[in-house]
């Protein structure tokens, strides 16, 4: 049977990572405190997949630094047809084993990453509980297709905030129907209030360098309100510490007034 590793990484089983190449980095997102967005909770999406893979995870990213994570599955239309009680209930798993694996110290939460379709729209007219981070300011992440631009956009977000929730739309940087198009990024959250959150691997050009190129762009801008590490797998984590780091624009976006300090 293929190793944790070699399934990730089709590498061999002593392929290193963070804590044992790179322990210079140790403590690298300390400043930042809180992680807004992640895929670790187990079995509910295309992040981790086995609780044992949810705690390699964890560790690495306590290992940078990381307090507080907010755990992010999907919810998307018939694909990810996960709920808030199972989140819940994942959530709990994953709190007893990160106690007993000594990971107790990193406090875990959870929300979900809604994806802007058909489904998303009948929720909120249903008056659906959804889930949100930072408590009484009740953000709410979500995302959108990478190439096709919704067309109900602005009645999404519209509608949201009329039900008392603060949009965060994941990861911009990524969406290739805004490449070219800065100045509507911009207007998403001078003008319907929408909050901006990149991805750190963005920083390192993981996605393209088209992505790279916006996040860079977003954080001369000062637009960026929130950072996540997106992670899913240990690609992910090995990148953080290794490359992402100590990318040119990491100190810049540190030096930003981040949302996610306020978590």
């Amino acid at each position: 049977m293929a190793t944790f590793w070699q399934r990730l990484l089709g590498s061999a089983p002593n392929a290193p990572h963070l804590t044992t190449e790179a322990p210079a980095l140790a403590g690298a997102l300390a400043a930042l405190g809180a992680d807004m967005h992640s895929h670790l909770l187990p079995g509910l999406d295309d992040g981790a997949a086995t609780l044992d893979d949810s705690l390699a995870l964890l560790r690495e990213l306590r290992t940078l630094g990381l307090q507080r994570l907010v755990l992010t599955p999907h919810i998307m239309g018939d694909f990810y047809k996960n709920t808030p009680d199972g989140i819940r209930a994942a959530l709990a798993q994953l709190r007893e084993a990160a106690t007993a694996a000594g990971l107790g110290d990193v406090a875990l939460e959870c929300a979900a990453e809604y994806y802007l379709d058909e489904f998303l729209g009948r929720k909120l007219a249903n008056g659906t509980e959804m889930l949100t981070f930072g408590g009484a300011k009740r953000y709410l992440l979500f995302e959108t297709s990478y190439m096709n631009e919704p067309l109900n956009l602005h009645e999404i977000i519209f509608e949201l905030q009329a039900q008392g929730y603060r949009p965060v739309l994941a990861h911009p940087e990524r969406y290739t129907y805004l490449y070219g198009r800065f100045a509507d990024i911009e207007k998403l959250r001078r003008d319907y209030g929408v909050l901006l959150q990149i991805n750190l691997n963005s920083l390192a050009g993981y996605y393209s360098p088209a992505a790279q190129k916006v996040a860079e762009q977003l954080i001369d801008a000062q637009l960026v309100d929130f950072v996540g590490t997106d992670t899913h797998h240990l690609r992910h984590t090995a990148t953080l510490g290794r490359k992402t780091v100590a990318a040119p624009y990491f100190r810049r976006l540190m030096e930003l007034p981040l949302l996610n300090k306020t978590l």
